[in-house]
């Protein structure tokens, strides 16, 4: 058994992390040792070690939900995980769209920089004045 700091060392999640995780329900809630330290078992370990690597690839903790729900239950069909899988590709697949268009902004702000005084200075400008950018880029308009 590991207490929390072990599994959190084992796992490379934060114990603030693991207490969270505990309190959503993405992970069980641990048994307790006579003293009240929480002990975690080799799942609990491997369940969060799955969290960790989605979260890493970007999964929103509803999606790791779904997908933890889906790998307690082995002998159904993978489309499920497939589908929330492709969801996740086409999220990050839209953020480099827009990472792309931002650095080419960045770039065509930096470079137009007189590197004379702040007065003159186009990044300055440019932040001032959302239109001087040379394509919208504002990431609050492309959900509305």
């Amino acid at each position: 058994m590991l207490t929390i700091g072990k599994l959190g060392q084992a796992a490379g999640v934060k114990v603030p992390t693991i207490r969270y995780y505990e309190q959503i329900g993405i992970l069980p809630e641990a048994d307790r040792s006579a003293g009240n330290q929480r002990l975690y078992g080799r799942q609990t370990l491997e369940r969060l070690a799955f969290v960790r690597h989605a979260r890493d690839l970007g999964f929103s903790l509803d999606a790791i939900r779904d997908l933890l729900s889906l790998s307690d239950r082995p002998d159904r069909s993978c489309a499920a995980a497939d589908s929330i899988a492709k969801a996740q590709l086409l999220a990050v697949r839209q953020r480099l769209v827009r990472l792309r268009a931002l650095e080419a902004e960045l770039e065509r702000m930096v470079d137009h920089c007189a590197h004379g005084t702040i007065a003159d200075c186009n990044v300055i400008a440019v932040l001032g004045d959302h239109t001087l950018c040379a394509r919208d880029h504002d990431p609050r308009i492309e959900h509305m």
